[in-house]
């Protein structure tokens, strides 16, 4: 070893060079515009086991830019559409047939003010049959899987899975008594334009804080499972 060179001075210089190194390495990623990579384990680590965009999730085309603000006048429109109606019936006590015959009367009406005073050919409204079709069809569908998961459930004889479907049935049940049929759905539709676009943005963190809580419930769980559940005893399946 040199003289003047003793081993705490080289065991501080060697600390010093891996810091600035690190330091160097943490503004350089802070900065630039290129991002590294993800790893493995965060392509992994994702919510659900999301492995496409949000944008693919949420089926593309223009539902998903309206969801997802890709064009923010359009998005703003119906969201401000929406909470007008939630408005109208929640706070002004409107009701909704009473409100639907003066619609018609100022479109009977503008028809004939357009036909007759203007001169002009009134433009002729109609919504497309496939329409009505596409809409019964979905919900139809969606009423059957429900009922069909719910009949899984208590024909299977899972007295875990029983108990969550009918906590979450008694849950949702008490938070309706909170609020009306109508506030719940306008509360839906505003966390379908919110919660996709922050996700979008800031996946990374959700992704870890949901699954830190994830974690404590499923610590929880356990020892819930270890001392309650597993002692309530189960029929048997059938062949």
């Amino acid at each position: 070893m040199p003289e003047g060179i003793t081993p705490e001075n080289l065991i501080n210089n060697i600390m010093d060079t891996l810091s600035d190194k690190h330091q160097s390495h943490s503004s350089g990623s802070f900065f630039s515009e290129e991002k590294s990579p993800p790893s493995v384990t965060a392509q992994i680590n994702k919510l659900f086991g999301r492995q496409k965009p949000v944008y693919n999730i949420l089926g593309g085309g223009k539902s998903a830019d309206v969801l997802l603000w890709r064009n923010k006048k359009i998005s703003a429109s119906v969201l401000c559409g929406a909470t007008a109606v939630w408005v109208l019936f929640e706070w002004l006590n409107y009701h909704f047939l009473p409100l639907v015959c003066f619609g018609l009367v100022v479109c009977i009406i503008g028809q004939f003010i357009w036909l007759h005073l203007l001169k002009r050919a009134p433009p002729r409204l109609k919504l497309p049959d496939e329409l009505f079709v596409n809409i019964s069809t979905t919900i139809g569908t969606e009423v059957n899987r429900a009922l069909g998961f719910l009949q899984h459930v208590g024909s299977r004889g899972d007295i875990k899975q029983l108990a969550i479907v009918v906590g979450s049935l008694l849950t949702a049940a008490i938070i309706a008594t909170w609020c009306n049929f109508l506030t719940i759905i306008y509360i839906g539709f505003v966390a379908a334009h919110t919660l996709p676009v922050v996700y979008e943005k800031y996946d990374d963190q959700i992704d870890n804080m949901v699954y830190s809580v994830l974690g404590k419930v499923q610590n929880n769980y356990s020892k819930l499972d270890a001392s309650v559940l597993r002692r309530i005893p189960t029929r048997k399946k059938f062949a």
